[in-house]
């Protein structure tokens, strides 16, 4: 265990001394919405709802160009707010990676929720939820294969970073494209109901995102890596499968894996279904950890695992 707390601590360390930079894709990226399928299908996500709430974000703004929108013309959440009693641990055991923390950013500072009037972006989205610890512990196999067919993403965690958030899927509450949609802080996270602190898409707080570089785990147990492959090139949509990842292989911490998860600047962004298969108990130690379904009018997707519904 005492290699990844190291690694960990390190990795805290460079987060503190890396400037906020904007993102490296400084054009305009097509709007995701309408990109949800019941299938796997290359830039889309497989849902496993397919009846949304038609909550988000109150209102296009100026950033969205008819069909594209541009991240650069895009406000955040006002406030850099910082978590020193943030906690995120792997602990490898046998054939399981055994995760654990409390939900919120090792190393990086988020925005200040709930949205205040006075903030400007809450003309546009007057997310009503705070950020809170979420006491999270749970295994995915650190030796994953792939399913006989890929599985569907649910509105809730489907992976997570190595600064221990939690990766969502690319939709808001309404279907649409979250990244583009909703207004989100400068490390483009926000909380959704429970208070779970979550990114939608890459984020500028991740410090191999724009690199050929480790950045997180899918809940199946494959890893997923920077928008950039190892010659240098961004990768995007044409270069991956319709899971959102490719066969490579690569070694983490001694581990053999001959598949990865490939971030991107265009939807969807992270994932656009599960290449392996998500172990039952991954997703009842996180039903367990996200508690009893959320009620209608509480904003943000409560994360009850890979088959779950937004009710």
């Amino acid at each position: 265990m005492k290699p990844y707390r190291t690694f960990l601590a390190a990795l805290a360390s460079l987060s503190a001394l890396i400037p906020l930079a904007p993102p490296a894709f400084a054009h305009d990226l097509p709007v995701g919405d309408g990109k949800v399928t019941a299938y796997p299908a290359v830039g889309n996500v497989f849902a496993c709802n397919q009846n949304f709430w038609g909550g988000g974000a109150r209102h296009v703004g100026d950033w969205f160009h008819g069909d594209t929108w541009n991240p650069l013309d895009k406000p955040h959440v006002q406030g850099k707010v910082t978590w020193p009693q943030a906690r995120f641990d792997i602990k490898s055991d046998g054939n399981q990676l055994t995760v654990t923390g409390n939900g919120l950013p090792v190393g990086a500072p988020t925005g200040t929720f709930p949205i205040a009037r006075s903030d400007p972006a809450y003309a546009f989205d007057t997310n009503p939820n705070s950020i809170a610890k979420v006491a999270m512990e749970f295994s995915i196999p650190s030796q994953p294969s792939k399913a006989n067919k890929p599985g569907c993403l649910s509105m809730g965690m489907i992976g997570f970073t190595v600064t221990g958030v939690a990766f969502y899927n690319a939709l808001d509450d309404a279907g649409r494209d979250a990244a583009a949609h909703e207004v989100q802080d400068l490390c483009n996270g926000h909380p959704q109901g429970k208070g779970q602190y979550h990114y939608h898409s890459s984020s500028p707080c991740l410090a191999g995102a724009d690199r050929n570089a480790l950045v997180g785990w899918a809940l199946d147990g494959y890893p997923i890596l920077g928008m950039v492959d190892a010659s240098g090139r961004t990768l995007n949509n044409a270069d991956l499968d319709a899971c959102h990842g490719r066969s490579e292989n690569i070694s983490i911490k001694g581990r053999a894996y001959d598949y990865a998860y490939r971030l991107t600047p265009e939807y969807p962004y992270i994932l656009g279904c599960f290449t392996g298969k998500v172990q039952r108990d991954t997703i009842s130690a996180i039903r367990a950890a996200m508690g009893p379904p959320r009620q209608r009018g509480v904003r943000g997707n409560l994360g009850q695992g890979p088959n779950a519904r937004t009710r």
